[in-house]
């Protein structure tokens, strides 16, 4: 595959706002669905038959400031590891796989070391958990599902832009 010329449109680099929008998009996505699925798995906790509606707000509050931490630094991590300037035109796929298995291997580690070491929190008897490890299904859904639909957001986005060179062009 031929790569676009230096100084062509049909590309811009990590500097460009153009790939700035695609980190946005990713941000942005990942926020609003990480507050969503807080918010909607709440009653697979304890925490949902025995908190003030105030504790409800600050635990989503909460948890969903840290789920955008982890999503940032999955990302960043992972474009730090397999990442080319020009992401997501180029190495999408890479960053995709190592941005969903950092972000799920944390949750796995996360609601172990929170629920069966440190006792931070609980399941209530409705969450279905993995019998081999004891980790909620959900949380482990929301970090498969949220990521990727920020992921494709972002490729979307830069696409949207014209940034992903056509590559019908390029042959």
């Amino acid at each position: 595959m031929a790569s676009p010329e230096r100084g062509s449109s049909q590309c811009q680099t990590a500097g460009s706002p153009n790939w700035l929008a695609a980190l946005r998009a990713y941000l942005v996505v990942s926020a609003v669905g990480h507050l969503a699925w807080e918010t909607a798995q709440l009653p697979f906790y304890t925490i949902w038959s025995t908190a003030t509606r105030g504790a409800l707000a600050f635990a989503v509050a909460h948890c969903t400031g840290g789920d955008i931490l982890i999503a940032l630094t999955a990302l960043v991590a992972s474009l730090a590891t397999a990442g080319a300037s020009t992401w997501p035109a180029h190495r999408f796929a890479s960053v995709s796989a190592l941005t969903l298995g950092f972000g799920i291997g944390y949750a796995v580690f996360s609601e172990w070391w929170n629920v069966a070491v440190r006792g931070t929190w609980a399941y209530a008897a409705s969450m279905p958990t993995l019998p081999w490890i004891g980790t909620g299904v959900s949380p482990l859904l929301q970090w498969a599902v949220v990521p990727t639909l920020a992921l494709l957001a972002s490729r979307s986005q830069a696409a949207r832009r014209n940034w992903i060179p056509d590559q019908r062009r390029m042959s």
